[in-house]
């Protein structure tokens, strides 16, 4: 597999920075005094979550949308103060691992994410971040994953068929999207995940 391999795509959150949105609901229960598992439970990837990340309404927009889902009646900046702790933290041992990577691969990211979390994330991860060639981000390219019309953006942006990416995602549903196009991908559930690919790419020892 070595030699048809030309590029690395990683997934950010939950591959590279640990997320957890039961930190979201727990301070949006705070501030509304509605339950955290109420909030849970009325949460969804609804058509106003996946045109925010595509960039299409605003964030106030969403936290509209979000008021009216979710039957909470708090602040817009009280919204964000939730949406900002979902980030736990940069996977321990993900940087080590694309350090090495990089001196092998052209490394490259793509995030469904929304406008507000990419400055958050860039800031707040950038020395973890500066490891890729470019990062591809929803809100910009105005498509996420895994629509096909997104994976196709992000191979010619990279410059390199869909057979010679290996891409890494925790999303079953994009990782079978990528491989629907021809990518060669794998599900990532544990840093041992990509420890395993990578193991059989990278040199003993590089």
């Amino acid at each position: 597999m070595t030699d048809d391999i030309h590029a690395l795509l990683f997934d950010l959150g939950g591959v590279i920075v640990d997320i957890d949105f039961g930190r979201v609901f727990a301070i949006w229960s705070g501030h509304s005094g509605v339950p955290a598992a109420v909030i849970r439970s009325r949460f969804s990837f609804d058509a106003s979550y996946r045109a925010h990340e595509r960039g299409e309404i605003s964030a106030s927009a969403y936290f509209d949308s979000l008021r009216a889902a979710l039957g909470i009646r708090i602040s817009d900046a009280q919204f964000r103060a939730g949406w900002d702790a979902i980030f736990v933290g940069e996977v321990p041992g993900i940087a080590a691992l694309l350090g090495r990577a990089k001196r092998r691969f052209p490394l490259y990211a793509f995030s469904n994410s929304n406008a507000h979390h990419h400055v958050y994330w860039a800031r707040k991860f950038a020395d973890t971040l500066s490891n890729f060639e470019q990062v591809f981000v929803s809100c910009e390219l105005g498509l996420r994953k895994p629509e096909p019309a997104a994976f196709e953006w992000v191979a010619s942006a990279i410059g390199t068929a869909y057979e010679n990416i290996l891409f890494f995602d925790d999303t079953d549903e994009n990782v079978r999207g990528a491989r629907v196009l021809g990518m060669q991908a794998v599900h990532v559930r544990a840093l041992a995940d990509i420890e395993n690919a990578l193991g059989k790419l990278l040199p003993t020892g590089n």
